[in-house]
């Protein structure tokens, strides 16, 4: 069945368009204000050809299925989830390291005496883990496209 300028479109319809006109708004097609004006008038639009109205100065726009998204943020996508798990633990060993170096700082002020540095226990064994896995991991193709 062929779609008509006069079939009325459902929120799905508009839903789509809207998400073109995020990307043109990406793109840099349209400014700020071209866009909320536009997506407002999206979601006022009833019909195919009302909507058609809206993008028609824009590259072509296909209202049955949103833009593929650019190979680049497919990759940023596959990796984003390793990428940002390494960084938390990395995080963890630098918050929890710094925590027991200052608790370890704080006892060595308040006691007058140099107390033997039992922090390099906490952060030696675990960041040497975290090292191993970060090199080993992206070796294996781990946290890359790979």
């Amino acid at each position: 069945m062929s779609i008509s300028p006069e079939m009325r479109a459902s929120d799905r319809d508009r839903d789509r368009v809207a998400e073109a006109l995020r990307e043109h708004l990406a793109e840099g097609r349209l400014t700020v204000d071209e866009f909320n004006e536009r997506l407002e008038r999206v979601y006022q639009s009833r019909t195919y050809g009302e909507l058609a109205k809206i993008t028609a100065d824009l590259p072509e726009i296909d209202l049955h299925r949103p833009p593929a998204p650019a190979p680049s943020k497919e990759v940023a996508r596959k990796r984003r989830p390793a990428e940002v798990a390494l960084k938390a633990s990395w995080a963890a060993w630098a918050t929890a390291s710094s925590i027991n170096w200052v608790i370890w700082l704080i006892v060595s002020i308040t006691t007058g005496t140099w107390i033997y540095p039992w922090p390099l226990w906490v952060m030696g064994p675990w960041g040497a883990a975290l090292l191993v896995g970060t090199i080993f991991g992206r070796q294996f193709g781990h946290g890359r496209n790979g």
